[in-house]
């Protein structure tokens, strides 16, 4: 089972894999965040895990996650939160059954972490 307080491993992780380390806030998400506030984006992070992640069955698994668009969707493809193919891969939440209370707050919060780590790394502060 995971430790789901290491955030810190697992980003040292997701940097290995050249795919998952080419994702950034472009300026358009963080003036997105900047105008929401990011409370309301946390909102957002969990309705897409809840509605796009979390049921057993998701009949586009793979594909239902946007590249862009919305900087939750573009956090969830950098922590391998974005399909359940990649969470099971790389968080060992196992496919085929509905992520529990505990598993769905686990993918929230490291999204939320990158996308705050994302900020913080960044030339502007909001």
């Amino acid at each position: 089972m995971n430790n789901f307080d290491n955030y810190g491993e697992v980003f040292a992780r997701l940097a290995k894999s050249p795919f998952r380390s080419k994702f950034r806030l472009g300026h358009r998400e963080k003036e997105y965040i900047a105008d929401k506030g990011i409370e309301v984006i946390r909102r957002h992070a969990e309705d897409f895990i809840a509605q796009r992640i979390a049921p057993a069955v998701i009949p586009n698994d793979g594909r239902q996650t946007p590249m862009r668009g919305h900087p939750v969707f573009i956090a969830q493809h950098a922590t391998a939160c974005c399909c359940r193919g990649c969470i099971q891969k790389w968080h060992h939440i196992p496919a085929g059954r509905e992520l529990n209370t505990v598993e769905k707050a686990y993918l929230v919060d490291l999204v939320m972490a990158w996308i705050e780590k994302n900020l913080k790394n960044s030339d502007r502060i909001f």
